[in-house]
């Protein structure tokens, strides 16, 4: 279906601003609970399906498809750095692949590299010649590449190029600790002049210096040959404080001048971030959230609500750090099974300059509480959105399950101008397959170092959209005129690895391209036509007449088409005039079928597209 909307429909390259009004979600949603996921490493099944990935060799658009997997669980929780934009306009991309579910035994590391004018064919194969998962891509040496994945028994496993693009890769181990080789889930970055000194993080996958799973941090100034230090615990991050490091609960900063920062945590961890002003010499950390129920008490909880998980951080021109975090709730009887609410909305911002959060219950709970200590656009940033307008926030009851609340996978990157940018995937309504709604990427900018923060945009609010589950992205912290970002995308919400369990079926690994003024202009101006003054068409079902009302703030000229669910247009109404205030668009039924329709309001090069049925 998607590839023939894809030839029938024409992409909208202009953005759709929403209102920033927050919608709470209704009760019965934020109240539903669900099991926390063991964090993933291997995977076996029954299922046996392939996939025949196409090639692409195009110039970068909008929107560009680059590999694809079945394998879909590309992180337990925080995205791994997996993009990098070079100053010469190239880039390059990993993700984890698998095309087989039986067992997965060919899974490895999906890479492709853009020259600054094609993207190569998508891979069919992977980097390694053994099982491997959960690859991070950083610049390396001059004119350099490297990754890091974990190999399946003993170690991480990494290659670097001399030269990105192009020649061998030279593949090598690291691995853990004596008793501990098999380190998991690892992050992987670069600094120093010419990105020179290479710094890994991992989780032992054992039992490891008093803890059930331990955080280790390398470093390594010759390209590996050797580690100083290596696997090395930091004490505010052992076992006197945490019983437990979980699997993909960290991320690096991009260094900036000989900053190196990572944040750590998760529901029942402390939110800690770990800070180096000499290039990883020596750490100072700074808890940005308080546990009330630190993974060491070993007694029952009340709910409380926590970061998710997924949470992410930037370094800008001043050196200060900047962080986000998805929001839910979390709750234990027995110590042996965490729970949490993925109902719960929201993404959270701090830095340096402003106080940590403490461990009241309610602290994070971003619904008006009195103990809360979460202020909207101030640092609460984040939220699903109120697309059609109503006033109510319309989720289906089944959430897809991605140990995560309800906006999450959260990106955050600064420009050279300090110009700030969120990235993050929600659950969307009026984009639901009948069951579930689908996740979309959301984008939203602060021009003054956090302080306000613009509109949102819905990067997969067009048409070719409408059956697409918009996940897991991953930005190049490095820009020029453009963001551009990496996500993974297919028909279902939810996964098949982990959560929902849904059968196997192709993912599409994509990179868009997102102009920055445009995101940016939306905090000085507005369009004459948004989902914030276009109204859901009422009635909605129906099967004579329905109308669609439009709030200009100035005479402008709209117009209207309704397609069917093949892109065909199936009724308009020509371009024409209206004064200021309430126009009046209405949509006759008596032609069409009953079913699944969408019509699409434009004014100038903005279009704006909603859902209805025809009973």
């Amino acid at each position: 279906m998607r590839k023939l909307l894809l030839f029938m429909l024409v992409i909208g390259l202009g953005l759709t601003v929403l209102a920033q009004q927050r919608v709470i979600p209704a009760k019965s949603i934020r109240d539903k609970v669900y099991t926390k996921s063991a964090a993933i490493k291997d995977v076996g099944n029954n299922f046996s399906t392939t996939i025949v990935p196409g090639t692409k060799s195009t110039n970068l658009m909008v929107d560009t498809q680059i590999g694809g997997t079945i394998y879909d669980l590309q992180t337990n929780v925080s995205c791994e750095n997996r993009l990098y934009l070079y100053e010469d306009g190239s880039m390059g991309g990993v993700w984890t692949q698998g095309f087989n579910p039986t067992g997965y035994a060919q899974r490895g590391t999906g890479y492709n590299y853009f020259d600054g004018s094609n993207w190569g064919p998508e891979p069919t194969v992977r980097i390694e010649d053994t099982k491997t998962g959960w690859p991070a891509y950083t610049p390396y040496g001059e004119n350099g590449e490297l990754f890091v994945c974990h190999h399946m028994l003993d170690g991480l496993l990494y290659g670097i190029r001399e030269e990105k693009g192009t020649g061998e890769w030279a593949i090598d181990i690291q691995a853990g600790p004596s008793g501990a080789q098999d380190i998991s889930w690892p992050r992987g970055i670069t600094s120093g002049p010419d990105n020179n000194i290479i710094h890994f993080l991992s989780v032992t996958y054992v039992a490891y210096n008093g803890q059930d799973n331990a955080l280790l941090y390398s470093r390594s100034s010759d390209g590996g040959a050797t580690w100083d230090p290596e696997n090395y615990t930091f004490d505010e991050l052992g076992a006197n404080n945490y019983t437990n490091m979980g699997g993909d609960i960290y991320d690096f900063a991009q260094p900036k001048n000989g900053t190196v920062a990572f944040l750590v945590g998760d529901n029942w961890t402390d939110l800690v971030l770990m800070k180096s002003t000499d290039d990883g010499d020596s750490w100072e950390s700074t808890i940005v959230w308080e546990c009330p129920y630190p993974l060491n008490t070993g007694m029952p909880t009340d709910t409380f609500y926590s970061p998710d998980g997924s949470h992410h951080l930037a370094i800008d021109n001043n050196g200060l750090i900047h962080v986000v975090f998805g929001l839910t709730r979390s709750i234990t009887q027995d110590w042996t099974t965490f729970s949490y609410y993925p109902g719960v909305d929201g993404v959270v911002y701090w830095n340096e300059t402003m106080p940590g959060f403490s461990d009241d219950i309610n602290a994070l709970n971003p619904y008006g509480h009195p103990d809360s200590e979460l202020i909207d656009d101030y640092n609460l940033i984040g939220w699903s959105q109120d697309v059609n307008g109503n006033g109510e926030l319309d989720i289906l009851d089944d959430l897809p399950s991605y140990n995560a609340g309800l906006s999450s996978k959260v990106q955050i990157i600064i420009d050279d101008m300090n110009q700030m940018f969120l990235v993050y995937s929600s659950l969307t309504e009026t984009f639901d397959n009948g069951i579930q709604n689908y996740r979309h990427i959301w984008i939203r900018a602060s021009v003054d170092g956090g302080t306000t923060w613009g509109p949102f945009y819905d990067m997969n609010m067009d048409l070719v959209y409408i059956f697409d589950e918009c996940v897991f992205p991953s930005v190049s912290p490095t820009t020029d005129d453009n963001i551009y970002f990496m996500y993974q995308a297919d028909n279902e919400p939810g996964m098949s690895v982990q959560g929902d369990a849904d059968p196997p079926g192709d993912n599409f690994i994509r990179v868009m391209k997102i102009a920055k003024e445009e995101v940016i202009d939306g905090i000085r101006k507005r369009d004459v036509i948004s989902n914030l003054n276009i109204s859901q068409n009422q009635p909605n079902p129906f099967n004579g007449t329905s109308t669609v009302n439009v709030a200009l703030d100035k005479p402008a000229e709209l117009s209207l088409e309704v397609t069917n669910l093949v892109g065909q247009i199936v009724y308009q109404l020509p371009a024409k005039t209206y004064t200021a205030g309430n126009a009046k668009l209405v949509i006759e039924a008596q032609n069409l079928n009953s079913g699944v329709y969408f019509y699409t309001v434009k004014s100038g090069n903005t279009a704006v597209t909603k859902k209805m049925i025809v009973e």
